[in-house]
């Protein structure tokens, strides 16, 4: 610790072991012993008790004398003196494993002397550039905000600031700096984009909602107010065809409300693998029977096409019916009318996945408008999706059933030929498997 007697906060050493030191030292000890006891045998010569106190005092105070220098090793070592420097702190960056330790980070890390560079991970110098080390930080992280944080050594310890565009326009990033040892500081960036990706799905989700809940509860309102009207409400043919409207916006908004449980149902169960066996065929031929009954006109169209040795499959009944049900019914509803709507079901070669596939010759979907199609109320044709009685969530709830189910959904579409949705998923595992050949013989269906 460092005091006004050693302002420099310097470390002497003590003297230690059998040295010369402390040989010296048991001498003075035995020394002083020894006048102690030759005061003590002369006190009893003395003629009263007070000459004999005085002589065992004077006694003890020349043993005090000869012991006094034991607690000053410097006199008699002048290398115990010697002050020893503590020893120099290194920068972090100068660890021989420092490089290996930040290249191993998937965040992007640099690491600061001032403002200037010394060292940057894999990932700093992909998102950065490559040759970012050496540079002033200002030029490389361009941002406002960054650049505050970064010459204000003192707010280093307020928090993360929150950046926007580097990278991409899109990408959103929480920086954060540390002083460390050595006069260096540690920047360090995390991706936020995921998270607030989430956070925008889910208000635009509510707002979706409430949107979707709202245009038939208008409608039926003002319906409501118009057959209030003793001259609207009195003509038969206006008041069966309001309510007629009426009774379409209620059933949408049934619809909308049963998409909405149901994707909710299907989300808090996710983590848990159905493990029921599934007639995946029988499901499918149950399926065309009931739409067949249920949309005559298109139902004819439905074309099943089912493989032969199809392994076992374990999941939920429900749910697949529910899948193939909101996949056949957009392709009717979005083919062009008399061409066939085709069910086709095949098996890996080594029986290890099954191969579901729906698929409708229709106008197609551009490019643009695929990686978007499975979110909540995403339409490429908001319109039309409304007037042929679409929730917007029929694609979602597909998506987390596949998911649930361990599968991979695939989405294929050619403008003015039709789209493919191709679902892949696993066989039992319990079932023994058909050794295949040919490469990849998990991911060759035949045709």
């Amino acid at each position: 610790m460092t005091d006004s007697a050693n302002p420099r906060g310097l470390i002497y050493a003590q003297p230690m072991g059998d040295t010369p030191v402390s040989g010296l030292n048991g001498g003075r000890f035995l020394f002083a012993t020894a006048l102690l006891g030759a005061g003590v045998a002369i006190s009893q010569f003395g003629s009263n008790g007070v000459e004999q106190a005085m002589i065992c005092f004077a006694a003890g105070l020349v043993a005090i004398v000869a012991m006094a220098d034991l607690s000053s090793p410097a006199k008699h070592n002048p290398q115990a003196a010697a002050p020893i420097r503590e020893p120099e702190i290194k920068p972090i960056s100068q660890h021989r494993d420092f490089t290996s330790f930040i290249d191993g980070l998937a965040d992007p890390v640099l690491v600061l002397t001032g403002t200037n560079v010394r060292r940057a991970n894999s990932a700093a110098r992909k998102l950065l550039g490559e040759y970012c080390v050496g540079e002033d930080v200002r030029l490389v992280i361009r941002h406002p905000a960054a650049a505050d944080l970064l010459v204000d050594t003192s707010a280093a310890a307020e928090g993360p600031i929150q950046l926007v565009g580097i990278g991409s326009r899109d990408q959103r990033w929480e920086m954060l700096v540390r002083d460390m040892p050595g006069g260096e500081r540690i920047l360090h960036l995390w991706d936020r984009s995921g998270v607030y990706a989430v956070e925008r799905m889910r208000t635009d989700f509510v707002a979706n909602a409430s949107h979707e809940l709202r245009t038939p509860l208008a409608s039926i309102k003002g319906f409501i107010e118009t057959l209030e009207d003793n001259e609207a409400g009195a003509d038969p043919e206006t008041r069966a065809r309001f309510l007629n409207v009426m009774f379409r916006e209620a059933n949408r908004m049934q619809k909308l409300i049963d998409d909405l449980i149901s994707l909710s149902r299907i989300e808090a169960e996710k983590f848990r693998v159905p493990d029921t066996p599934v007639d995946l065929p029988e499901l499918m031929r149950e399926v065309q029977t009931v739409l067949r009954h249920s949309h005559p006109e298109r139902g004819a169209d439905i074309v099943l096409d089912i493989g032969p040795d199809l392994p076992p499959l374990r999941g939920d009944r429900t749910q697949l019916s529910q899948l193939l049900h909101n996949l056949v019914s957009n392709s009717m509803k979005y083919g062009q009318a008399g061409t066939p709507v085709t069910m086709r079901l095949r098996s890996s070669r080594n029986g290890a996945l099954v191969r579901l596939s729906v698929s409708d010759c229709g106008e197609g979907i551009a490019p643009e408008h695929l990686p978007r199609l499975t979110e909540r109320f995403y339409r490429v044709d908001s319109s039309r999706s409304r007037a042929i009685g679409g929730t917007g969530l029929g694609l979602s709830i597909v998506k987390h059933i596949v998911e649930r189910h361990r599968g991979r959904l695939e989405i294929d579409s050619e403008v003015q030929r039709g789209t493919t949705m191709t679902i892949t998923l696993p066989a039992d595992p319990r079932t023994p498997q058909i050794d295949g050949s040919g490469p990849n013989p998990d991911l060759t269906v035949p045709a």
